[in-house]
């Protein structure tokens, strides 16, 4: 076997092609060749982006754009594209033969996900390319230090691909590409800060592909860049616009014995209607085959540590055209690892053939792929073109566009500028926007905000409209800032909770609000507003309603007693024989929930929720942990609090107040609590994979490798640090932190 490259700097850290038969002669030819590269390269080039390109030079703070000295693409400033970072340039000693896009670059050392938004059109296919060259903008040496040097990327709101710099020549470039369909008007793309490095990006393309191409793209189905290959003999150590009208990026392959490049001036043509790729023809018009006396072809394409390989989805793309002008068979089969693909196959004669199994992802760990000579042909296998990918899976919805674009109004109109109101306001849900609830509930359907708690944030001026525009919002507050003016008639139907309180509101109240908040329909809060020394009501007072409060001191206590009657016959009917252990909690609920946003459970439904408690899957100093099952499907851990310890837990609502209010990424979600005088329970998500003892002592089925055990000591480390910082903070007098 024979491997495909001999480089002498790779740009993708991930991918690494595998060194054979690289002579020194081979070297020099090359740094000839680039060498010739880089004196071509004086000649400027004056002409017109095509339709639809998008260029962003990351960090650039001209106000002008320019064109690319060598493809004349128009390259445009970072700064409406973007919100945050820093802009910088690479370090003096890089600058020197340095394209113009990688000597500046926008670093984002705050927030955990930064995002760039590109204008697109709903339904195209487009391919995306990101670059990344370090240069030392900061005179740390990030790369090379020994330190991990990690950052993620998202396409939207899904994961796309890591970018791993460590141990990396801070001179050298890497790219990221991606062909994804927009799912709106705009895509985005999203740095993601792993706390093991900065994030930051030099350059930014999105070029428009025809509806066509790649066929197996779909909106939920992307491809990543693996690798792009031109054979033959290619004087470009990267081939793309204007020869790819794609602007698609083809690495040149140098060669040596027993390779032998095979090149044509005749046209290579595709059939008719064949638009599925469009490989340019002066890539097809080049090929590489073997010596005669050798029988196979190797490409393989190694997998770096930053991948996993276990689980890595593979789309190879053969391109295929014969071009030796003499007419003897050549026919070939076609191997995925040991996994034949295609049998007995036969390049066309001056025609291109590109071959692959519609869309099929192979398991390929590997990354190898062969070519070999069957018995009766008489000439080993030739290639022409080579790409591969890896499989995007794009899950995540995101959130209902109407419901971005009002959300997008609010922070336009009040000029909020809060670090993590980046991307996408609910997805993925790790990143939603602080402030921010949405509801999940449907999963076949995009996510709608349903809570925004805009409360002490300095807003200032008249209530904007854009809130009544979001049909889905139950809850609304808004209290605590400097807004002035009437109110505005706020017909929406879902609205539970208006807290407008403690502000400078002196309009009148609109009658669809105050029917609605008379009915019992709408919680509306007013005190603190110059409204309310006009208005003397009790949505004007943050004391309950008298004559609600009478008339449930006189009700409940009734109800309650007959209740507690009816429920002892029936307790002594059923329960007879029975033994204490088993009595009625339900007489023990707590009258009076929390006003908080989660769900208060009975015990009488934990009980159906834990199928009777019967499934223990833990136990520690809270009491037993159970397995459950909401009515919807979601599994959920139940800790319950047995009675021999509720005397001592006179801190449990204090902390279930606080809890519900926590909400981070490495942190378990908290569903609800029980508030009963004989059982207090929290329910949280359920972690399927065990704790983290199992997870770290590993097993059969699963084992971590150092790094993820790296990353989930940094997690851990963050989870209770934010609980810490978090609680300090919402704390008005005096607290006690258990750390």
């Amino acid at each position: 076997p024979f491997a495909v490259s001999c480089f002498q700097k790779l740009h993708k850290p991930d991918r690494t092609m595998a060194i054979s038969h690289c002579s020194a002669s081979t070297k020099l030819a090359w740094i000839l060749a680039l060498l010739l590269i880089l004196v071509t390269t004086t000649i400027q080039v004056h002409c017109q982006s095509p339709p639809g390109f998008i260029s962003i030079d990351c960090g650039f703070t001209n106000t002008s754009a320019y064109n690319d000295s060598i493809t004349g693409i128009q390259f445009d400033p970072d700064s409406r594209f973007v919100e945050g970072g820093l802009s910088n340039k690479i370090s003096a000693e890089f600058i020197a033969g340095s394209d113009e896009q990688q000597k500046t670059l926008r670093s984002f050392p705050n927030g955990s996900r930064n995002c760039y938004t590109l204008p697109s059109t709903t339904g195209t296919k487009y391919m995306l390319r990101a670059t990344f060259t370090y240069g030392n903008y900061d005179g740390l040496n990030k790369t090379r230090d020994g330190s991990l040097f990690l950052f993620g990327l998202h396409i939207g709101v899904n994961f796309w691909e890591a970018v791993n710099m460590t141990n990396w020549d801070p001179s050298s470039t890497i790219w990221k590409e991606i062909i994804t369909v927009a799912p709106a008007n705009s895509v985005s793309v999203c740095l993601i800060n792993f706390g093991s490095g900065t994030p930051f990006v030099s350059a930014l393309e999105l070029r428009p592909l025809q509806d066509l191409m790649y066929p197996f793209v779909n909106t939920s189905v992307s491809i990543s860049y693996f690798r792009r290959i031109r054979f033959g003999a290619a004087t470009d150590f990267i081939t793309r616009f204007s020869l790819d009208p794609y602007d698609r990026f083809w690495e040149g392959w140098p060669f040596t014995y027993p390779w032998i490049p095979l090149n044509t001036s005749s046209r290579v043509r595709r059939l008719p209607g064949d638009n599925t790729f469009q490989v340019p023809e002066g890539i097809l018009q080049g090929a590489t085959t073997l010596d005669t006396n050798y029988s196979f072809l190797e490409i393989s394409v190694g997998v770096g540590p930053n991948l996993d390989a276990k689980n890595l989805q593979l789309l190879p793309i053969f391109h295929f055209a014969e071009i030796n002008s003499s007419n003897p068979s050549r026919r070939f089969d076609i191997y995925s690892n040991d996994e034949l693909l295609f049998a007995d196959f036969s390049p066309s004669r001056f025609q291109a053939d590109s071959m692959h199994q519609n869309g099929r992802f192979l398991h390929n760990p590997t990354a190898t792929f062969r070519l070999s000579k069957t018995r009766r042909s008489r000439l080993p296998p030739l290639i022409n073109a080579f790409e591969l990918y890896s499989l995007v899976r794009m899950d995540n919805l995101t959130t209902d566009s109407d419901d971005v674009n009002y959300i997008k109004e609010v922070t336009k109109h009040y000029n909020l500028a809060r670090i993590n109101w980046n991307g996408d306001p609910c997805s993925p849900r790790e990143y939603s926007w602080e402030g921010l609830t949405c509801d999940y509930s449907k999963s076949n359907q995009n996510p709608r905000i349903v809570a925004v708690n805009l409360s002490t944030s300095g807003l200032k001026g008249g209530l904007v409209i854009s809130f009544m525009n979001m049909v889905s919002l139950e809850n609304l507050d808004l209290s605590h800032n400097n807004l002035t003016g009437a109110i505005p008639d706020y017909q929406i139907k879902s609205l539970k909770v208006l807290d407008l309180s403690y502000n400078q509101l002196d309009g009148p109240i609109p009658d669809s609000i105050l029917q609605r908040s008379q009915a019992g329909l709408l919680d509306l809060r007013l005190e603190g507003n110059p409204i309310c020394s006009k208005v003397k009501d009790t949505y004007c007072s943050n004391k309950k309603k008298k004559t609600s409060t009478v008339l449930i001191a006189v009700i409940v206590p009734v109800v309650l007693v007959s209740l507690l009657v009816v429920m002892g016959i029936l307790w002594k009917l059923y329960w007879k024989g029975k033994s204490g252990d088993d009595e009625d909690y339900a007489m023990y609920e707590e009258e009076t929930p929390l006003h908080i946003d989660i769900r208060r459970f009975t015990y009488a439904e934990l009980k159906l929720i834990t199928n009777n408690f019967q499934s223990i899957i833990g136990k520690g100093g809270f009491g037993i942990v159970y397995h459950g099952t909401l009515e919807n499907g979601d599994e959920v851990a139940v800790k319950v609090l047995m009675e021999t310890s509720i005397a001592e837990s006179t801190d449990f609502l204090p902390e279930v107040q606080t809890l519900s209010k926590v909400h981070h990424k490495n942190l378990v979600t908290l569903q609800g609590y029980c508030q009963n005088k004989k059982c207090l329970a929290l329910v949280y998500d359920f972690m399927p994979r065990g704790n983290l003892q199992q997870l770290l002592k590993g097993g059969d089925d699963y084992s971590l490798t150092w790094e993820q055990r790296l990353y989930i000591a940094l997690d851990a480390a963050q989870g209770p640090n934010f609980n810490y910082v978090f609680t300090f903070k919402s704390c008005t007098y005096v607290c006690i932190h258990k750390v």
